[in-house]
């Protein structure tokens, strides 16, 4: 069970990037207070936590009304994640920021924590984990991000705009790597489907 925990980890880790969306947040919270910096942090990840939860419960029903097979979604999904950490290894992070509403949420809860990439994974893993893994490592990725989100600006200061911009462009290789494979795995699916 750890060694469950341990991949559906990092592969929502891989997907959610939380150290390629420091510079957009950064960006985005400049010239707020640090108490309401905080407050943003805490709502945005309070959406972001629940709108990942109730997708991967209800977006393989989702699927099914609209008669889509998990291979379908895993191509599709590929091709998303594909073209996400393709945008980020091509260009640099701060071309993808986007303006953000007073609450935060936009475009913090959604989509730069939860977005395509880590409600994919999300509902790929239910499906290969199982719900319980899945939610642990949801929650744990969640409670690494708020944490970091928290500790934006210091971390910027120590780790340095190369060094964030270095981590950020190993994790969309990972999340390229990960996307091909997810294409791969739907493509062989469906043959195999229209073989029987």
């Amino acid at each position: 069970m750890l060694g469950n925990f341990a991949l559906a980890f990092i592969g929502l880790f891989v997907a959610l990037d939380i150290i390629g969306l420091l510079p957009m947040f950064t960006a985005i919270t400049q010239g707020m207070g640090a108490r309401v910096r905080r407050e943003t942090v805490d709502r945005s990840m309070a959406v972001a936590s629940g709108l990942a939860i109730v997708f991967m419960f209800i977006g393989e029903a989702i699927f099914r009304y609209l008669g889509i097979t998990l291979p379908d979604f895993k191509i599709a999904g590929g091709i998303i994640l594909l073209l996400v950490s393709l945008a980020d290894l091509l260009g640099s992070p701060e071309s993808n920021k986007r303006a953000s509403g007073e609450s935060g949420i936009v475009p913090l809860a959604v989509p730069l924590i939860t977005g395509p990439g880590v409600l994919t994974t999300l509902v790929l893993q239910a499906k290969t984990w199982g719900y319980p893994i899945t939610i642990l490592s949801l929650l744990a990725n969640y409670a690494l991000a708020w944490a970091v989100l928290c500790r934006a600006h210091g971390i910027r200061n120590v780790i340095g705009k190369d060094g964030m911009v270095v981590i950020s462009k190993i994790a969309s290789l990972l999340l390229t790597a990960i996307s091909v494979a997810m294409i791969r795995s739907g493509v062989v699916e469906t043959i195999a489907g229209l073989s029987r």
